[in-house]
This record gives structure tokens, C-alpha cells and sequence, in this order.
């Protein structure tokens, strides 16, 4: 059913789209001081107690009781330019696809005793908001997406030996998204969908410190199993039995196919990081960072309901084959004086998503990061970072007739880049 399936494709783009930050729809930006290294050296770092976002052991190395606190401003640009409809007429460019948006966070930490660390950190690690013209040809595609999460996770660490520390937490992970998209090509009514769902999920680490100056660390994040419910609602005109083969000449059936409650899995993705730091002299440091995206577990989204789609079984199916990813990552880091610290940092950041694969909510593409970070000791007890990030993306080509799934073909091209500003505190008691 060719609009029930460009709805399901608008769903699929607003949780798995190319968000501002990372391939796929992965946000980063979950320390600030982190940031300013590109994420260089994360797993293995652990200068603050945001770090064990990326390797929950690196807990062993935050004495006493710590708070920290920060946030990312993210401003994308993207642009989808020659834009073609179905039959090849020109369509207008659309400006500010993406939106921005904040990525908040923060974490505790508490030292029991020589061997034991607790935490409990608040992130939202994923999150994205977009926006096309009412007008612009591929509305049936998606017009408005909106998507947000808070992860919640209680943590532990222990210091097996005086050079090898564990981690271990559990996510619990809220889920929220909203979108828009018209009934077809004209444009003559509206289909809205939102859902939520709650999920949970483990972490694990380990830190390996062969001597003061030099660490290693490895970090996993589980993958976290959706079951999204939500309602689907239409306004406007009614599809005809012509775009529903299904519609017994009524459309009765279309309005109860398009108004109803709805479920779907969603799998947020399982990631592996490993990260190296080395001192090279006491006021000179270098790192370096490996992750691995597990997106392939991403295949398909499948909608069901009280009404089905028949003779399928459900309302619709996306097939999707997006592909595992990896991030690499370069860093530096200068104490300029007793107070300040000076960060850089260069990334390449793999495309979860084909040309095959591309969609116009998922315009992703390979990106080339450059950051760089100021770090300022005020006293003993508190410290702020701040960060700043630019990414540029490669262009990327969308041609719909590629997907495999129905909809009226559209064709741009996008041109896209970021900024993010980064800001952090934190605060020994």
C-alpha cells in the first residue's frame, strides 16, 4: 500500500535518520571535554567522570564524590539542491532540513573505597529534528520529524589490580517520536504519527593502565530493543481505491488502516569503542580512538495494528540494509599553564547508509571532523571545558527508485555541514 509505506518510510527516517552529529542517528557529544579531542582516546581518558559514557571502568580514576554537567548546541546546514519529482519536473531547493537542538547530559561518581566506584549518569545519546517545506515534492516521503530519548544508567566500576579496572551499568532508555507527512503527491491531506516506548540495555569496560603515562581502554555499549507504541492519524482527503487496492470502493477501510493505534520494533544499535591516551611528557599528551557501530542489526521496520494490511499480515514493512560503521579519531591535548588546557582533534565518521539505501529523511554520508577544546582549572574543586566542533559532509545523492519500497520517486542532492558548541562543569566535593 504505496502511502501507508511512505508513511512507514517517514518513521523509519525520523529514528534512523542522519542526525547532526554521527552516522546513523548516534549523538556523541556526551562530554564536552571529550569533544575537544574529537572523541580521541574517549575510552581510555577519563579526565572527568563524563568520560564513562564511553567506558564506564574509567570510574576508578574519579576520587572522592564528582558531579559534572554540560550540553552540546548543535547547528547543522543541510540543504537538498536539484530536486526532481516523479516524472522529472524541477522542484525547489529546500534550506534547513535538519534543525538544531541541544544534547544535554551529566553524571555523579562516588568513591566507596579503594576498590569500588558507583555512578549514575542522564544523557540523551540520540535525537534529531527535521523539517521540509508542505510543498516540496517528496512530501510523501516525510514532511516534520521530530525524535528525542533520555538514558538513564546506574554504573559500577572496580579495581581489580592496581593497573586494570572493570565497569558495569545498565540503561534504561526512553524513547519519544513525532512526525508528519502528506497522503501523496498532492499534498491533499496529512498523516501523523507519534510513539514511545521505554527499553533497557547493559554497558561494560575496561581500563588498562600500563604505567602513569600510558592507558588503554575498551568500552561496549549493548544494543536496546524498542517495542514502540504509538498512534497513526490522518486529516484531510482520503486516498482513492486506485492507491489502495485494498480500499473495497469505500475507503472505510483506508480511514481505519491510517487511524489507529500501531506498534513497532526498533533496535538501537550495539557500539564497541577502543581508545588508547599516552603522556609524552607532563604537560604533552596524544590519543587515538576506534569505534564499531553495529548497524546491520538495523534490516527492517514492520507496523502492526488492529487493521491489517491484507492479504500481508501487517500495515506495512520498510526493508532497510544499512550497513555496520566505524569511527576513527586523532588527538592532542597542551597544558598551557596550571589552569589551562588546550584540545584537537580530527575524526572520519563512516555512513551508515548507501546510495541504494538513501532516503530523503536519511540523506547520510561520509563526514570529516575537526575539533577543538579549552579546558580551564579554576581551583582544586571545579573546572569548566568548553568545545568546538566542525563537520563537513560529503555530498550525497538520493534517488528513491533505488530503495526498493514505494512512494513517488524523488532525486536531490544534500549538502551538509555542522557546528557544535560545547559546554561542561565540573565540581570535586
Amino acid at each position: 500500500m504505496k502511502k501507508v509505506l511512505t508513511l512507514t518510510t517517514a518513521l523509519s527516517a525520523i529514528l534512523f535518520s542522519a542526525n547532526a552529529m554521527a552516522a546513523g542517528f548516534h549523538l556523541r557529544e556526551q562530554s564536552a571535554a571529550a569533544q575537544g579531542n574529537a572523541f580521541a582516546g574517549a575510552t581510555a581518558g577519563a579526565e572527568d567522570n563524563s568520560y564513562t559514557y564511553y567506558n564506564v571502568a574509567g570510574l576508578t580514576r574519579q576520587k572522592g564524590t564528582q558531579f559534572t554537567a554540560g550540553g552540546t548546541y548543535i547547528a547543522p546546514k543541510a540543504t537538498a539542491k536539484r530536486v526532481q519529482g516523479q516524472n522529472g519536473e524541477r522542484g525547489a531547493d529546500v534550506e534547513n532540513v535538519v534543525h538544531a537542538a541541544i544534547s544535554p547530559n551529566f553524571t555523579i561518581s562516588h568513591q566507596l573505597n579503594d576498590k569500588w566506584f558507583v555512578g549514575f549518569a542522564g544523557n540523551s545519546p540520540y535525537g534529531m529534528i527535521t523539517k521540509y517545506d508542505y510543498e516540496w515534492v517528496g512530501g510523501d516521503h516525510g514532511i516534520t520529524s521530530d525524535v528525542k530519548t533520555a538514558t538513564f544508567t546506574p554504573m559500577t566500576a572496580y579495581k581489580a589490580t592496581d593497573k586494570l579496572s572493570l565497569g558495569a551499568g545498565v540503561q534504561f532508555q526512553y524513547l519519544w517520536a513525532h512526525l508528519t507527512s502528506s497522503h501523496s503527491a498532492s499534498r491533499t491531506g496529512i498523516v501523523s504519527e507519534d510513539g514511545h516506548s521505554w527499553a533497557y540495555g547493559y554497558e561494560l569496560g575496561a581500563l588498562y593502565e600500563f604505567t602513569d603515562r600510558t592507558r588503554v581502554g575498551v568500552g561496549y555499549r549493548s544494543e536496546i530493543k524498542h517495542k514502540i507504541k504509538g498512534k497513526m492519524k490522518s486529516s484531510g482527503s482520503e486516498l482513492s481505491q486506485s492507491e489502495n487496492p485494498y480500499a473495497a470502493g469505500t475507503g472505510q477501510y483506508v480511514d481505519q488502516l491510517l487511524n489507529q493505534s500501531i506498534k513497532v520494533n526498533l533496535n538501537t544499535p550495539a557500539m564497541l569503542s577502543l581508545g588508547a591516551y599516552h603522556d609524552i611528557t607532563e604537560r604533552w599528551a596524544i590519543m587515538a580512538e576506534y569505534q564499531r557501530v553495529f548497524w546491520s542489526s538495523f534490516k527492517d521496520l514492520t507496523f502492526t495494528g488492529r487493521t491489517m494490511n491484507q492479504p500481508q499480515g501487517y500495515i506495512a514493512r520498510v526493508n532497510e540494509s544499512w550497513r555496520d560503521t566505524n569511527f576513527y579519531a586523532i588527538g592532542t591535548s597542551i597544558k598551557l599553564d596550571e589552569q589551562w588546557k588546550l584540545r584537537l582533534g580530527l575524526a572520519y565518521d563512516q555512513s551508515a547508509v548507501k546510495l541504494e539505501h538513501r532516503t530523503p529523511r536519511i540523506p547520510d554520508s561520509d563526514r570529516f571532523w575537526m575539533t577543538a577544546g579549552l579546558g580551564y582549572q579554576y581551583n582544586e574543586h571545579l573546572s569548566f571545558n568548553l568545545a568546538y566542533t566542525y563537520i563537513n559532509a560529503r555530498k550525497a545523492q538520493l534517488d528513491t527508485s533505488l530503495t526498493g519500497n514505494d512512494g513517488y520517486n524523488v532525486k536531490a542532492e544534500y549538502h551538509n555541514s555542522i557546528q557544535a558548541f560545547a559546554f561542561g562543569v565540573s565540581y570535586n566535593f
